[in-house]
């Protein structure tokens, strides 16, 4: 096709905007609305997923190792040979597995080889009583006077360990629990279980809404292209009677189609922009939360959503009814 000739249909979808121009204010308004939704589904989405995924960091799985301590004061099992009885007054190195510091680390180590294991920090049970101290009410640290050098320090060496998926959460603390020298864990699984549920609750709902407002948007550029070939019948007939082809006469309305999907991408990023910036500042001055997600970090993002979401329902919808048309009347144009 000539550089002229595309410079025509170019024009005449331009002109087609303007001379349909109520029908085109009131497709931009509600294609708009469309695209504002999505963008707020999108924003609150990310958000969302942000909040998840702190909590996904705060929920750690806290591994306890079979040392002394966990068999002098917690529920470990001694190691005991046949025949032998356990007597507290005078165990053993061999009656549990972890004997010292390295050995404690060497199980992290370990641990931090298994799938799904983001990190491993190893906590000793000085640190382990310092964080339980830090915890008490003043005054109230009187109560661990008693764990002097001669009581010695009841907690076990342990380690705080991150998970990267919480969707396999209780496979990898089954995992875990299979490491030798590992005593006890301490997990929240049901938090886990509902983290999980949320995220693909959230996506679900997501990809629902996106998809309805996608047909919707659809129906209207659609709708708009039907108004504009209607009012140029004549014209199409014309063009049909000369020998046009259908590929000459489809250009114009696709090209009005992509204008208005365009032009109501770049009102609704403003439209987003304005309601998001008023939420956010609500938001930030009335719970002082400070997680929410910048509009600046999504606005290229969705820019693109929005300029991805007209040029495909503009080419699309102009598409679909300018070739019906074309097949079911615009033979008999042509023949006139």
């Amino acid at each position: 096709m000539k550089l002229h000739s595309v410079r025509y249909l170019t024009g005449e979808g331009c002109k087609n905007i303007w001379v349909n121009r109520l029908m085109t204010i009131a497709s931009v308004g509600v294609l708009t609305a469309c695209m504002v939704l999505i963008g707020l589904a999108l924003l609150i989405s990310m958000n969302v997923d942000k909040i998840i995924g702190n909590l996904e960091q705060q929920n750690v799985v806290m591994v306890y190792f079979n040392d002394k301590n966990s068999v002098l004061y917690g529920d470990a099992d001694p190691i005991l040979a046949e025949g032998e009885t356990f007597d507290p007054e005078k165990i053993a190195d061999s009656h549990y597995l972890i004997h010292n510091v390295d050995e404690a680390k060497a199980v992290c180590e370990e641990i931090a080889k298994l799938d799904n294991v983001a990190s491993v920090e190893f906590i000793s049970k000085e640190d382990a009583l310092e964080a339980v101290k830090s915890t008490m009410l003043e005054g109230q640290d009187e109560y661990f006077e008693f764990l002097d050098e001669e009581n010695g320090n009841p907690l076990s060496d342990g380690a705080r360990v991150h998970l990267e998926d919480m969707g396999v959460f209780n496979a990898t603390v089954a995992k875990i629990k299979t490491v030798s020298g590992v005593n006890n864990i301490q997990s929240q699984g049901d938090m886990a279980e509902k983290i999980n549920s949320i995220k693909n609750g959230i996506g679900v709902a997501g990809v629902w809404i996106i998809a309805i407002l996608l047909v919707i948007s659809l129906v209207i550029v659609s709708n708009t292209i039907r108004v504009t070939m209607y009012n140029r019948k004549l014209q199409i007939s014309i063009m049909k009677a000369v020998g046009a082809t259908d590929a000459f006469i489809r250009i114009p309305f696709i090209v009005e189609g992509v204008l208005i999907g365009l032009i109501s991408a770049v009102i609704a990023e403003g439209v987003v922009y304005f309601c998001y910036r008023v939420a956010t500042e609500t938001i930030i001055s009335s719970l002082d939360a400070n997680q929410v997600i910048p509009f600046a970090d999504a606005a290229f993002m969705l820019l693109g959503v929005f300029a991805a979401i007209g040029v495909f329902a503009g080419i699309f919808g102009s598409a679909i009814m300018i070739g019906k048309y074309l097949k079911k009347e615009g033979s008999e144009f042509s023949a006139i």
